[in-house]
């Protein structure tokens, strides 16, 4: 097998190239474009394998995406290259629509090109799997969960660029014949996770003794999926999902954010306890962010009952690893505090735009 995975500098796909190294794939080429949230240093554990190759290019360049199918042949694309973060896209959302709905374009319209040009045995087995996210289906109330079939119905700048995305995908597939599968996933976290987040933010932020921003009062809850898991899932879609589904990926792990924050407070006080006192009095609460849904859950029932996949990590677990590899891997994340993002809350109208770290 031949894994192409755009975006595998990023949080998730770094994860995937490292899992598809461990795993023995044959070959696996990464194409990222190094934006600010792609980082070669999420890649280092696997950048000497000699089954591991890398390609600088953006996926909005048709000719280099072009020239790396025409190259590297691949058998499966991993389409994880995508602008993600909320916040971002409330103040600039055009980077979003240019990257999540054309950059897709791009894949698209070259994959189907050289799915056409295959011999028909190497056609049969190709697939272009497509990863996204749940905030495409909108928000919940305090009950029920997100299935395959829920309606879409995005709410911010971010994820509605992500649901115009899918519905391209879905598109080629039934017009086109293109042989995709659609990827669903909940919250993620873990190593290697880009600061501007919750998690890492306020792990980060607590090794630092900065304040702990939470938006509103902290009552929003996710479904939070650690991120190895989250890459064991696409690797089983890859070798047995089925071509024209899609396969909700979640953790089974509701959190509000305020305990989530207060969980990272008690685990950094048992590794590194805090002189002047308990780390939850870091805590400060914030304005909230325009349009914050309420609640994600993903309903995982079917890739479970079908591919067999499960996860691994329960979120106590999970966490517990994510907080000791920040603690025990400051160079990954201070060449980032020291350049490209330095702690800044994002997202919010710009006369509201107050640092609270």
């Amino acid at each position: 097998m031949k894994i192409l995975i755009t975006g595998g500098a990023g949080f998730i796909g770094s994860a995937v190239t490292r899992a598809s190294v461990r795993q023995g794939v044959d070959q696996i080429l990464v194409l990222d474009k190094l934006t600010y949230a792609g980082n070669l240093a999420s890649l280092r554990p696997v950048a000497d394998s000699p089954n591991f190759s890398f390609l600088q290019a953006d996926i909005c360049d048709a000719g280099a995406v072009a020239g790396a199918f025409a190259d590297f042949k691949p058998d499966v694309v991993m389409h994880l290259a995508a602008e993600s973060h909320v916040d971002r896209s409330i103040d600039g959302p055009a980077a979003f629509i240019e990257t999540n709905v054309v950059g897709t374009f791009v894949m698209l319209r070259t994959a189907l090109d050289y799915w056409r040009g295959l011999d028909p045995d190497r056609a049969r087995d190709f697939r272009f799997m497509h990863i996204s996210t749940d905030e495409v289906f909108g928000a919940l109330g305090a009950e029920g969960l997100f299935r395959e079939d829920t309606p879409y119905a995005p709410t911010s700048p971010y994820s509605a660029s992500k649901a115009g995305s899918d519905h391209l995908v879905r598109a080629w597939r039934h017009t086109y014949g293109l042989p995709t599968i659609v990827t669903n996933c909940s919250n993620n976290y873990g190593p290697y996770h880009f600061p501007e987040k919750l998690i890492p933010l306020t792990i980060i932020n607590a090794i630092e003794e900065k304040p702990l921003p939470v938006y509103g009062r902290g009552e929003n809850v996710r479904d939070w999926l650690y991120v190895e898991d989250h890459a064991s899932a696409l690797m089983c879609v890859a070798r047995d999902g089925q071509i024209g589904e899609s396969y909700n990926v979640g953790g089974r792990n509701e959190w509000r954010n305020i305990d989530v924050v207060e969980a990272i407070c008690d685990l950094m006080d048992e590794f590194r306890p805090r002189p002047a006192g308990p780390h939850r009095d870091l805590i400060s609460f914030v304005t909230d962010r325009p349009g914050h849904d309420l609640r994600y859950a993903i309903d995982a029932s079917k890739i479970e009952r079908e591919l067999g996949w499960r996860p691994a990590e329960r979120f106590e677990t999970g966490l517990r690893k994510t907080v000791r590899w920040y603690l025990d891997n400051p160079d990954w994340w201070q060449a980032i505090r020291s350049g490209t993002y330095r702690g800044e809350r994002l997202g919010v109208i710009a006369e509201k735009a107050e640092a609270v770290a």
